[in-house]
This record gives C-alpha cells, structure tokens and sequence, in this order.
C-alpha cells in the first residue's frame, strides 16, 4: 500500500481525510434519512387518499398528500448532489482503498444507481408533474415505485458499507479483493441487520419530522382536517420506527459481540474481561491514556442481557482484544477511540429511548381521548421540539458504527493508514474547506425551504370549491385528463 504524508504542520494527512469524509457522510445523511422514511410514509398517505376516492374526506387527504410531498421534493432535489459529491472522495482521499476493494465495493454501487436511482427520478417526476393528468392508480402506482426505489437505494448502499464490517465472498489476488461469491455478499448477515436498523431509523427520522408539523399547526388550529389525520397516521409510523430501530439495533449490537469484539468492547468501555454474569456500565470517566475508567457506575447482570439474552455470559475486554489482534495482523494499536463510541452509543440509546416513549404516549393519548388528542397542547408541544432528535440518534450511531472498527476500514484486511491517497496537507484541507462551505450552503438552503414550506401550510383554496368541482372525467382518454 501507498504511504501519506504524515505529518505537515502539526496536521495528518489521514486524521483529515477522515474527517472530511466523515463530516460529509453526516451532512449527506442528514437529506437521506429524511428522503428514504418520508418516501414510504407519503406513500402510506397517497393510499389513504386514494381510498376515499369520491367519499367526504378525500379533499384532505389530497392535500395532506400534496403538502408533505412538496416537502420530499425539496428535500430529494438538495440531497441528490450531495450524494454525488461524496463518491468523488474514493478517488480523491482514498484510492488505495479503491484500489483494494473497487472490484467488490463498486459492484453495489453501480447496482444502486442502475435499480434505484433511475427508479426514483423518473417515478417521482410522473407522480409530482403529472398528478392532474394520471388517473390515481397510475399516481398512486408512481408514488409506490419511488418508495420501492429508495428502499432498494438504501440496500445497495449499506450493502457495500456492512462488507466491509465483515468481508465475506472474496479473495485476495495480487494485493486486490477479488468478487468471488456475489450471494455471500447479497446475504451477508450483517448487511441486512444494517439495512434493518437504517430502515427503522429512516422512518423514525420521516415519523417526528411530521408529527412536529403537524403539531406546529394543530398548535395553531390551522387546517385541522388535514394535520390531524396525518398526525395519527405518522404517529403509527413513529411506533412501529421506532421499535424496529431499537430491535434491529439491540441484535446489530449482539452481532457485534461475535464478529467486532472490539467495537463492542469501546461500547461498554471494557477495559478487561468482565466477569459472568457481566455488567452494563451506566457512566464512565475513560482515561484512554491509562486505559482505564477512573470513575465506572455499572448496572449487574444487565450487561450479559443485553449482549446475550441471558443472566450469563461475559465479554472480552479491549485490552485481552487488543494482543489477540497484534498477533493475528501485526504489531499495532487496535484499540479505537473509545470515549467517542462509548458516548455516541449512549447517546443514540437515549434519544431513542425517548422517541420510543413518546410514540407510545402518543398512541395511548389517541386510545384514551380519541379527538381531544388534537387539543393536548402539552403533548403536541413536544412533538415540536423533538423535531431535530430523530437526526441526531442517526448521527451518533454511524459514529459508534464507523469509529467503533478503527483503525481498520475494511475489518481484519485494510487500515485506514493504508487505504489513504498520497495527498498532501494542503491539498487535503483546501478539499474539506471547499466541500464544507458547499455543504454548509447546501444543508442551509434546505433547512430554509424546508421550514418555509412548512410552516406556510397546506393550500388555502377553500374545501367547498373543490368539493364542487365536477369529478375528472378519464374512461374516454388513454391516460390523465384532457385538457
């Protein structure tokens, strides 16, 4: 492998490359997770109005439909070139990685774009444009495909970021991994126990981005008819993200206790073996240098549930880890930055924990109070607040993912140090400053649309022109309506 410029100017070349991507990842992700959940959810609110077709109602759930998609609309326009963008840094940071892994990493991509991309521009664009000359089966068949498509979007993706978690499917041939069993690759276990967790993360992150609209307007008695179903309907979507998060997570993390032990060690701060049963640290005060935690508040027996669904069983420590792995690949550290991946974890089980609570509270308000769930201003007050939380569960947990396997970038066979480009300082910091302002720029113009649109509301025409309207007539044209 290629070796970078380490040090220039008191910076290193690969703790910036790093960082850039990093960094890049996060703002990409940021118009991602809101695109992959809402696409489901919009779709779930086309059917609902598809439903009522020609019964009292289905004005509202037009415009519900018609708001909430002019809003994935902006958000899908804004994040597609920050997609971009981001896989020009193969080339430009990291190409003995690409070299390394192009034959296998690329393959998914390239899936993805062939599958799922195309899938998703084209539908949306029938959907969004052509809505007043489709017939609502076409529409609604439209609006499904780019659902469809950004799940399948989302597969390849994390298809390719879990193999190299845990690289399954391949060989090593003249210093390059070589495909050799496209299946292990498409069934690797910790593909879909990733795409599971992205999953219900996405659709938590569509689910409170909702609710907190809803309950911007409902605050404010505005278009009730329209915000308050779909409050109910997003907060059913809120439930069933975030228990699907937590679950996939919670056996993500028992995978993790197999095939990462040391990403799951920086997890638990677990400096040594634990014990059977094993605890659950609560609180640590890490001293990396030393390796060890001058303060540790534990919890017993809840580490070994947690890990293993059992009252025993106990987990290596980072330090037991760590010489295993020196005699398996070499003589180097392998501990990773363990404050960073303890805390993030924390962090994500927190926020996702109060999602979770708050989904159910929801759901138990509507049980009990049916129509006055509308008119509990304390509740829809929160629901306004958690807007931004959704986000930053997602990004603290790709922190615990992606820190969690340092130093390596492809587990057990590349370091981050060896698949870096031969850049200098410089040019590696002119690339994170530029990529930044354009982001910064980016992630701004959306924020603003986004909280502009919403907050100007659905369409004011009044409910009893459109009710008067004579129906579209389709049976004698070929498709849509003639104008």
């Amino acid at each position: 492998m290629g070796t970078p410029t380490s040090m220039e100017s008191g910076l290193d070349v690969v703790d910036l490359s790093r960082f850039q991507f990093a960094t890049t990842s996060i703002f990409h992700f940021f118009f991602v997770s809101l695109t992959v959940g809402l696409a489901f959810l919009i779709a779930v609110m086309e059917t609902f109005a598809y439903s009522r077709r020609g019964r009292a109602g289905q004005h509202d759930y037009d415009r519900m439909t018609n708001f909430f998609g002019h809003l994935f609309l902006i958000n899908f326009a804004v994040g597609v070139v920050t997609g971009i963008v981001q896989e020009f840094q193969f080339g430009m940071n990291w190409s003995e990685y690409s070299r390394f892994v192009g034959n296998i990493f690329g393959v998914p991509l390239a899936l993805e774009v062939l599958m799922a991309f195309f899938l998703e521009s084209t539908f949306i664009g029938l959907w969004w444009f052509g809505r007043d000359r489709l017939r609502p089966w076409m529409r609604l068949g439209a609006i499904w495909l780019v659902a469809i498509g950004t799940q399948i979007s989302a597969f390849w993706i994390v298809l390719a970021n879990a193999w190299m978690h845990r690289p399954v499917g391949y060989e090593i041939v003249d210093g390059q991994a070589v495909l050799t069993d496209f299946g292990a690759v498409v069934f690797n276990s910790k593909a879909w126990l990733y795409f599971a967790h992205v999953q219900g993360s996405a659709w938590t992150v569509a689910a409170f981005f909702v609710l907190g609209i809803c309950a911007f307007h409902l605050l404010r008695r505005r278009d009730v008819e329209v915000f308050g179903p779909a409050l109910r309907i997003a907060l059913v979507f809120a439930a069933i993200g975030t228990v699907f998060s937590a679950t996939s997570g919670h056996t993500e993390a028992q995978a993790a206790v197999v095939d990462q032990p040391m990403k799951f060690a920086a997890m638990e701060a677990q400096w040594e073996t634990s014990e059977s049963p094993a605890p659950w640290s609560l609180f640590a005060d890490i001293d990396e240098g030393e390796r060890r935690n001058d303060v540790s508040v534990e919890i017993p027996y809840l580490g070994s549930l947690l890990a293993y669904n059992s009252l025993e069983g106990r987990y290596e420590g980072l330090n037991q880890i760590n010489e295993r792995y020196q005699q398996l690949y070499g003589p180097r550290e392998y501990i990773p930055p363990v404050t960073w991946v303890y805390w993030s974890f924390r962090i994500m089980v927190v926020i996702g924990s109060l999602l979770l609570l708050t989904a159910f509270v929801g759901l138990f308000l509507w049980w009990r109070r049916r129509e006055r769930l509308l008119e509990t201003r304390w509740f829809l007050r929160v629901l306004v607040y958690l807007i931004p939380l959704p986000w930053v569960a997602n990004f603290t947990g790709w922190i615990t993912t992606e820190m969690g396997r340092q130093p390596f970038m492809v587990q057990g066979l590349l370091t981050v140090d060896q698949g870096v480009s031969a850049n200098s300082v410089g040019e590696v910091l002119a690339g994170l400053i530029g990529l930044w302002a354009v982001y910064l720029a980016l992630i701004g113009l959306d924020i603003y649309l986004l909280s502009t649109t919403a907050r100007a509301g659905v369409s004011r025409r009044p409910a009893a022109e459109m009710q008067a309207a004579p129906a579209p007539d389709y049976a004698h044209v070929p498709y849509g309506r003639e104008d």
